[in-house]
C-alpha cells in the first residue's frame, strides 16, 4: 500500500485539472449551528455558510473561505 505524507509531494507524473464549475446551495448562518453528515455532526460558527451539493449533501464553510471561493450567482 502507498503511504502519502502531509506536506510532501510525491514525485509522481501528475496531471493538471479544473474544478467543474457545479452550482451548489447556499445561505449565510447568523448563529451558531450544527449539521448531521454521514461523517458525524459537523459544526458551523456564527457568520459561517451553509452549503448544499448536488446530490443532497451538506457543510460549512468559514465565512472567509467561501468568499476567497465562491461567487454568488445572480
Amino acid at each position: 500500500m502507498k503511504e502519502f505524507k502531509a506536506n510532501r509531494i510525491p514525485e509522481l507524473a501528475f496531471k493538471e485539472a479544473i474544478k467543474k464549475p457545479l452550482r451548489v446551495k447556499c445561505v449565510q448562518i447568523k448563529e451558531p449551528f450544527t449539521i448531521e453528515t454521514l461523517e458525524g455532526t459537523l459544526k458551523g460558527k456564527a457568520g459561517d455558510w451553509l452549503m448544499v451539493g448536488i446530490e443532497g449533501e451538506m457543510w460549512a464553510i468559514d465565512n472567509d473561505i467561501f468568499k476567497k471561493t465562491y461567487d454568488l450567482c445572480s
